[in-house]
């Protein structure tokens, strides 16, 4: 996995930060192991709903514009987004407020499925978050969130992680990337990489219109698409037998039958 494919950890130490009153939510820059994350705050701080986002705007151009700018031109920015709900447009708007500014937007970070898909859909690599703190020990491996619908191309540069499963209405283009603890169903090509049961479900499958993956991971099984492309294409599901990741014609699959490898 990338080491940016998590929010990172708090640091041991005080990380520098932007002054700013304690008493009202702020946005704020923070760097962090070489890293700078545009925090925002949790829609339970915002009192005014109405304008929650002209002043979200408002603060984060005052914080581009200030004189006490600590970060280096061409830095990777980490958007903390939270519960935030922004929509394509705004976040659109922070990415060219970020670029006007020397900074370019790395990663959008959410526990909102809205923001998620707008996030996608705008182009941004997004990973969305699930709100549980704690899991009991017995969820893990299993997916923990709701479906994530996305309805647009999955552009090259893109990655989208998901604790449940991925459904993507398009195709999802070589250079792009979907981790999902949950399955990977893809209505149309796929052929970047994708990844299903990310969190060690073994039972979870990939499936697409057109599997022509540039590779395909289920739990900690690995397939590579053949050298040789087929002639023709249709409707296929990958998943793990006994002997590894298999891919069938849809029509002849049923997860019901699925055969799992032993521990």
């Amino acid at each position: 996995m990338n080491s940016d494919s998590s929010v990172p950890n708090p640091p041991s130490s005080v990380a520098q930060t932007i002054p700013e009153p304690t008493s009202v939510p702020q946005v704020r820059f923070k760097g962090e192991g070489g890293r700078l994350l545009l925090l925002l705050p949790s829609e339970n701080e915002i009192t005014t709903p109405a304008t929650a986002w002209a002043d979200l705007w408002q603060q984060l151009k005052q914080r581009l514009n200030g004189g006490d700018r600590f970060w280096q031109p061409n830095t990777a920015v980490y958007l903390i987004a939270r519960d935030r709900l922004l929509d394509t447009r705004q976040l659109q708007a922070i990415s060219e407020a970020l670029t006007e500014a020397k900074l370019n937007l790395k990663r959008v970070y959410t526990s909102r499925r809205q923001t998620a898909v707008a996030a996608a859909t705008g182009g941004f690599s997004v990973e969305q978050q699930s709100p549980i703190a704690h899991l009991n020990p017995e969820t893990v491996g299993q997916a923990i969130a709701e479906p994530l619908y996305i309805e647009t191309t999955v552009r090259s540069g893109v990655e989208i992680r998901h604790p449940g499963t991925v459904i993507v209405l398009g195709d999802v283009n070589p250079g792009s990337s979907i981790v999902a603890d949950g399955d990977v169903l893809v209505w149309g090509a796929l052929r970047g990489v994708a990844q299903a049961g990310a969190s060690g479900n073994s039972r979870c499958i990939i499936m697409a219109l057109r599997l022509d993956p540039t590779q395909i991971r289920i739990a900690d099984f690995v397939a590579r698409a053949p050298e040789t492309p087929p002639q023709q294409y249709y409707p296929e599901v990958a998943y793990v037998t006994p002997d590894g990741i298999r891919i069938i014609s849809t029509a002849d699959f049923s997860k019901d039958r699925l055969e799992l490898p032993e521990s």
